[in-house]
């Protein structure tokens, strides 16, 4: 079974896949940190960050990988807290928005999705990467809350930096962060993780039987 959890960033995707995968016994797949991998590698290596094709080249060069404990690696190189850092998060979406880099990340990502239970999060993922996934989420959030929640990720970068980044993160996020037609849409605002996980946990339960 695959579950696909889609939504804007500060919506919560991260913490409740972790915790989704780790309840249901699921390999945890964020797609994120894929894109966020291959943009700290570019920077790395001065590849020029608007030239789609070397992006794509760059990509199969290097595939991203997660070892038994959800580190990401890429080049040989475990890579978790660098990609996390307030530079990359700026980056990225540079990096994300190019259609040949977005075509070599899906096939990844399909890959690494298609050896068993998933619970796969991202951007696009109900849509184009899976699909097929037999549950969909797509979480929500008011912007104050989803820039709070940015922030406690981002020690030392003011709020008015924090919320300005996720607005424009938004921007250009858009024509890749909405709902699959059959999946269904949850508000995370005033709910705990557990909270949606216990929700998301119990729609697995009715889809399998």
């Amino acid at each position: 079974m695959i579950v696909a959890i889609d939504g804007p960033a500060g919506s919560g995707k991260s913490t409740v896949a972790q915790m989704l995968a780790k309840r249901l016994g699921f390999c945890y797949l964020d797609t994120g940190a894929m894109y966020r991998a291959l943009t700290w590698l570019a920077h790395a290596k001065g590849v020029e960050l608007e030239d789609g094709e070397a992006l794509a080249a760059l990509a199969l060069e290097h595939p991203v990988s997660f070892d038994a404990a959800g580190r990401v690696e890429i080049a040989d190189q475990e890579v978790s807290r660098e990609i996390r850092e307030a530079q990359i998060d700026r980056l990225v979406p540079m990096v994300a928005r190019h259609s040949q880099v977005r075509a070599v990340m899906r096939e990844r990502q399909r890959a690494l999705g298609s050896t068993g239970d998933a619970v796969i999060e991202g951007r696009d993922i109900g849509t184009v990467v899976a699909p097929r996934a037999e549950v969909k989420v797509f979480l929500v959030a008011d912007e104050c809350e989803r820039a709070r929640r940015r922030g406690a990720d981002r020690p030392g970068v003011r709020a008015e930096t924090t919320a300005a980044d996720l607005r424009v993160r938004d921007e250009r996020d858009a024509v890749n962060t909405r709902p699959a037609t059959d999946a269904l849409v949850l508000d995370t605002t005033l709910l705990t993780a557990d909270e949606v996980v216990e929700r998301i946990a119990a729609l697995v339960a009715e889809r399998r039987r």
